[in-house]
């Protein structure tokens, strides 16, 4: 992680924007530390970065993976260790923790997912996962985010694959990230108008012939923020009015848990793009990235 440097807060902070610029100043090219993004397909219901974003800096890791298919840290992690490899500065930029975290401070080693023992807890419901998890692991039951059907089933897989508590599995992370970053954050009214507004455009752009035209995804892909609100929309349970609502208040909700998540599990300084012009900030986090590149020249 010598030549990497992280850009990394909520949804709808500008973190995209704001990285290829940086990348453009120094010289780096971008992987993206997100999960969803880095599928094929969706991309505006996964807010990927547009032309003149991604014509900035040559980026990694987005729309590289079939909707069918499966991802998760492990797979990211290898795919980003074999894009730093190439000795190039990178800039590190997303919302997705566990990703940032597994570049930071690797990834405990955790057994693949066993076909049939994911296919009979697919089947199983969310409570019973969580009854499952309390009896197999109850300090990773009270941690654990409840509404993530997909962390649920990978937490109660563990356990039973190896016979540990999955929350024991998950303290190999390394003690000391050698990281160096930032937190974007900005001032809530304005990131949730923020939010708010992009969840309008998107509609405005097409967002609902984009995921009615979608014909085959895998049930990690599936998970993408917005997609079952809006299938609701097409099956006729919910006008557009409804849908869009529901989809800016669970992505408040998420941009809350992510900003959570930074704060306590990062030690990246905070910088509050509320009280910077963006010019500012640019330029603010550029000589941060171009100090750390500079450095890592000279060792």
């Amino acid at each position: 992680m010598k030549r990497a440097f992280f850009i990394v807060g909520p949804t709808a902070t500008g973190k995209s924007e704001i990285a290829a610029e940086v990348a453009q100043r120094t010289g780096a090219e971008i992987i993206s530390a997100d999960a969803f993004q880095i599928y094929r397909g969706l991309d505006l219901l996964t807010a990927k970065p547009d032309r003149a974003t991604l014509a900035k800096a040559r980026h990694h890791l987005i729309g590289l993976v079939p909707l069918g298919e499966n991802m998760d840290v492990e797979k990211f992690r290898a795919a980003a260790d074999a894009i730093i490899g190439r000795g190039k500065p990178i800039v590190v930029v997303g919302g997705t923790g566990l990703y940032v975290k597994a570049l930071t401070h690797g990834v405990a080693k955790l057994p693949g997912a066993n076909k049939a023992l994911r296919e009979k807890l697919e089947r199983t419901t969310s409570a019973e996962l969580l009854r499952s998890l309390r009896a197999l692991d109850p300090i990773g039951a009270e941690k654990i985010d409840a509404q993530n059907r997909r962390r649920l089933v990978r937490a109660v897989e563990v356990c039973l694959l190896t016979g540990r508590p999955f929350s024991e599995q998950r303290t190999e992370w390394s003690e000391v990230a050698p990281a160096n970053g930032v937190l974007l954050e900005r001032d809530r009214a304005e990131l949730y108008g923020r939010i708010n507004q992009r969840v309008e455009q998107m509609f405005a752009a097409g967002v609902v012939k984009e995921v009615r035209a979608v014909k085959e995804i895998g049930p990690t892909a599936e998970k993408t923020l917005g997609l079952r609100e809006i299938r609701a929309l097409i099956a006729g349970e919910i006008s557009e009015a409804e849908c869009i609502a529901r989809i800016q208040q669970a992505t408040r909700r998420y941009a809350k848990r992510q900003l959570t998540w930074f704060r306590r599990q990062t030690n990246f300084p905070s910088l509050n793009l509320s009280a910077h012009d963006p010019a500012e900030a640019v330029e603010l986090i550029s000589q941060s990235a171009s100090r750390v590149f500079a450095a890592n020249d000279r060792s």
